[in-house]
């Protein structure tokens, strides 16, 4: 997600469904706060993550 990979392209990464990244994705953006990758990756940014 922090090189900007899709859904999909995580997914081919590590062997797993599409769906399962969507829900980790979706759990990452929960626990962070943020609405969307878009905010996760200045999030990520701002503290020296990426």
């Amino acid at each position: 997600m922090a090189t900007g990979a899709s859904n999909r392209e995580i997914a081919r990464a590590l062997y797993v469904s599409e769906g399962t990244v969507k829900n980790h994705v979706s759990s990452v953006l929960t626990r962070l706060g943020v609405r969307d990758r878009t905010q996760a990756a200045i999030y990520a940014l701002d503290r020296g993550l990426a």
